[in-house]
C-alpha cells in the first residue's frame, strides 16, 4: 500500500542521512595491516545488523507472532497446523522485508561511497602488474598497501600506484552496490508477482480486503484507548471518591496510609482466574477493598 512504500522511502533517506554523517564524524581508516579490514567490515556490517534488529524490533507484527498463542478451543488437526506454518512463513516474509529496508539501504550507499571497502580490502590488492615495490617482501608490500587508504602515508614514488589502485577499489564497490540495488530490486518485484498469482483474491477484492483491515485496526485501537480509559477511571473514582474531570466534586475521600502502600510498588498481570486478570496493584485493590474510609467535603465556593 501507499503507506508501505512511503515509510519505507522515509526508512531509507533517514538511513542515507545517518550513514552520510556517520561517515563525516566517526569513519577513520587506521591503515595499518591486519586492522583495516575488521575496520572497515564492522563499519560496513554492524550497523545493518543493528539497523536489522531495530526493524525486527519496531514492527507490530514480529511482537503480534512472538506473543500469539493457539486458542485452547481449536481443533488442532493437519490442515490448521498446515495452514498455521503457512501463515507464520507469510507474516515473517513480510517482517523481514520491512526490517531489510534500512540494512540494506546502509549496505548499497556505503558500498556506492566506496570508503569503507577500500579501507578494508586495501591490503589485499594485487599490484604486480603495477610495478610498485617489486624488491619488497610480501609483508612489506602488505604493509605498504595498507597505508593506501590514507593518502598522507603513502610515499610519494607510490601516488600514481596508489590512486590506481584506490580508482580500481572504488569500481568494485560501486559495481557491488549497484548489483546489490539490482537483486534487491527485482527480488521484491518477483515477489509481489508471485505473491499476487497465488492470491485468491482479486484485485479489487484485495483492495477491499486491505481497507477494512486497516480501519477495523484503528477503530480497534479507539475502542482500546477508551475502554481502557472508562476501566480505569472507576478504579481511580473510587480510590479518590470522584472521577477526574468532573466540574460539581461534593466530596473526596482520603485514602489510608494502608490503601497508599497496598497500590505503591512493583506490579505485573496478576492472574485471577483461567479467564481475568488484575493489570495493575490499583486495579487489584478496587476489585477487593471496599470503598470506605474517611471523605471530606468541598465546599461549592
Amino acid at each position: 500500500g501507499k503507506e508501505v512504500v512511503i515509510a519505507n522511502a522515509i526508512i531509507a533517506i533517514l538511513t542515507i542521512g545517518g550513514q552520510q554523517l556517520f561517515s563525516f564524524f566517526t569513519f577513520s581508516c587506521p591503515c595499518h595491516v591486519g586492522q583495516n579490514l575488521i575496520y572497515g567490515l564492522a563499519f560496513l556490517g554492524v550497523p545493518a545488523l543493528i539497523l536489522l534488529i531495530v526493524g525486527y524490533a519496531l514492527n507490530n507484527q514480529t511482537w503480534r507472532l512472538v506473543m500469539g498463542k493457539r486458542s485452547h478451543f481449536e481443533k488442532v488437526t493437519s490442515s490448521n497446523r498446515l495452514l498455521k506454518c503457512k501463515l507464520v512463513c507469510f507474516v515473517l516474509c513480510s517482517i523481514t522485508g520491512r526490517a531489510l529496508v534500512a540494512p540494506v539501504t546502509w549496505l548499497a550507499v556505503t558500498l556506492i561511497n566506496g570508503s569503507y571497502y577500500i579501507c578494508a580490502v586495501s591490503e589485499y590488492v594485487p599490484v604486480y602488474y603495477y610495478g610498485a615495490a617489486p624488491n619488497v617482501t610480501a609483508s612489506e608490500r602488505r604493509r605498504i598497501l595498507a597505508t593506501f587508504p590514507c593518502s598522507q602515508l603513502v610515499p610519494p614514488e607510490l601516488t600514481r600506484v596508489r590512486d590506481e589502485v584506490i580508482l580500481l577499489l572504488r569500481y568494485q564497490s560501486q559495481v557491488a552496490g549497484w548489483l546489490l540495488i539490482a537483486v534487491v530490486v527485482i527480488t521484491v518485484f518477483l515477489s509481489y508477482c508471485l505473491a499476487s498469482c497465488f492470491s485468491p483474491l482479486s484485485f479489487l477484492h484485495f483492495r477491499y480486503w486491505s481497507s477494512y483491515v486497516h480501519n477495523e485496526q484503528e477503530l480497534f485501537d479507539e475502542a482500546t484507548e477508551q475502554h481502557s480509559r472508562l476501566y480505569a477511571m472507576q478504579h481511580v473514582k473510587k480510590f479518590f471518591g470522584f472521577v477526574p474531570g468532573s466540574e460539581n466534586v461534593k466530596e473526596i475521600r482520603i485514602p489510608s496510609l494502608r490503601e497508599w502502600q497496598a497500590i505503591s510498588g512493583l506490579a505485573f498481570l496478576k492472574r485471577v482466574d483461567e479467564e481475568h486478570y488484575d493489570y495493575s496493584l490499583l486495579h487489584d485493590w478496587a476489585l477487593k477493598e471496599r470503598a470506605n474510609g474517611k471523605y471530606l467535603r468541598i465546599d461549592e465556593d
